[in-house]
């Protein structure tokens, strides 16, 4: 049988204010509260809370049998608990229909992956144990930030747990093979790989109310057409996108939400069903290995990371910022960690592409400044008081090598601590244990002990009295 597997994005990072040159050292506070509250308003308005209603009923009206998967990043969570709590109030519905599945990912929206791995692991963590806080759902399939995958992440990802990944289907690297099987990590072959099928993806989120397409209008039976006369043997059509989408990317005029909500009535009478990347991997074998040596995504159309380290400004924020990554990992500042977080966001290296033509042009559309020049001066702004801070706690003069052996120095310590800690409580319990068993092996004694007491309590009691009264 036939099957779709639908997943979605939700991201917004936390923008910078202006930052001047002169601001560095005196202001500490780096988010323009009202750019941020305004546009995750906005946007959840218009796509996320109608997109979330859709989705509910789509699974009543099919009487759960319509699946689907959610990656929503640690930084646009916290955005909807502070300025949406309605959004979370769905997303809360969603999990608990056992319908929707929700995937892991770095928490910040961060390229870590690509130079850290260490961090990379710590933000993963972080964002499973928010979804585990807010949903109660455990994660079983990561979703790398913008998709990003290669070769020697895999065994990382492995390591930690998971049992798929999913990426884009970049041409480059299928070559003759289809994005609708399950592949499996040359790095790491128990983990397997779900590829996005970039055409039917694309029909809807860029295509679908574009009056100058070849197939414009698109209804929901010829799209479920389009998916049931795909090769027999090809089980699983993985259709990924954001889920600004429907309503903000396509607005609600052009008929998106009637389009998405038909969807299962046609597929069912196509006998094609909707599962989550865990149904996916869980059920389908691989087809075969699947090697990607060099970073993929689905970003722009070479499908590379390019988007956010294509130039010189954006290498040049991105090596100076995790150049100081152990430093801030040995700080105990909330409020710095807080920071460090929300500024490795891959937004803001993305703001600063100098792409050009159709690249260009989307790039643009997402930023908040007017030229990629000024968002690497305003961030570099922020980036220098950030350091600033960091070096108060961690002076810089401190090579690395000096810094790597105090932080052996400190892991040993912890490790020796928690085994001193392990020691005293198998003691502990041990002392404990010994008493049950002396109790048990002379109960009169214990009964004559606690016979005494009162008695002696009682004497003394008299006696006091005694002296009183004379």
């Amino acid at each position: 049988m036939k099957a779709i597997c639908f997943y979605f994005q939700i991201h917004q990072p936390f923008r910078l204010k202006r930052y001047r040159f002169f601001d560095i050292g005196n202001d500490h506070y780096y988010y323009d509260d009202f750019a941020n509250d305004d546009i995750i308003t906005n946007i959840a308005e218009r796509s996320y809370i109608p997109a979330a209603e859709t989705l509910l009923k789509m699974i009543e009206d099919s009487k759960g049998k319509f699946h689907c998967a959610i990656s929503i990043t640690g930084v646009a969570l916290e955005q909807c608990e502070q300025y949406v709590p309605q959004f979370v109030d769905l997303l809360k519905k969603l999990a608990d229909t056992g319908c929707v599945e929700f995937l892991s990912e770095t928490y910040a929206h961060s390229l870590a992956s690509l130079t850290d791995l260490e961090e990379f692991e710590s933000q993963v963590k972080a964002h499973d144990e928010k979804l585990f806080q807010l949903f109660g759902v455990k994660p079983k399939v990561l979703r790398n930030t913008e998709l990003i995958y290669f070769d020697d992440l895999a065994p990382q990802i492995a390591s930690m747990g998971y049992k798929g990944v999913i990426t884009e289907g970049a041409k480059h690297i299928l070559g003759w093979k289809s994005p609708n099987y399950v592949y499996s990590s040359v790095s790491a072959p128990k983990l397997k790989i779900l590829m996005k099928n970039d055409k039917l993806s694309d029909d809807i989120t860029f295509r679908f109310s574009d009056h100058e397409w070849s197939e414009y209008p698109l209804t929901a039976d010829r799209y479920i057409d389009w998916i049931a006369s795909t090769p027999k043997e090809e089980q699983v059509i993985n259709l990924f996108m954001n889920l600004e989408t429907f309503g903000q990317m396509q607005s609600r005029e052009t008929g998106i939400f009637q389009f998405l909500e038909a969807l299962p009535r046609f597929a069912e009478e196509k006998g094609i069903s909707f599962v989550t990347p865990t149904d996916v991997v869980s059920k389908i074998k691989p087809t075969a290995p699947l090697s990607v040596v060099h970073p993929i995504s689905w970003a722009d159309e070479a499908r590379d990371t390019s988007a956010w380290l294509g130039n010189k400004l954006q290498n040049e924020a991105f090596n100076k910022l995790y150049s100081i990554a152990e430093r801030v990992r040995l700080c105990d500042d909330r409020r710095l960690k807080q920071d460090w977080l929300y500024l490795q966001a891959s937004d803001h290296f993305f703001y600063m592409s100098t792409k050009h033509c159709n690249d260009g042009q989307v790039h643009s559309l997402f930023s908040p400044y007017e030229t990629p020049f000024q968002a690497f001066t305003n961030y570099m702004n922020v980036l220098a008081d950030f350091i600033v801070r960091v070096e108060e706690q961690y002076p810089l003069s401190i090579e690395n090598e000096e810094l790597n052996s105090l932080l052996t120095t400190i892991r040993n310590q912890a490790c020796e601590i928690e085994t001193l800690n392990k020691e005293v409580a198998s003691m502990r319990l041990n002392i404990q244990h010994l008493g049950d068993e002396l109790a048990e092996e002379n109960p009169s004694k214990v009964e004559k002990k606690e016979e005494k007491a009162p008695a002696k309590a009682t004497a003394k009691k008299a006696k006091g009295t005694k002296k009183t009264a004379k």
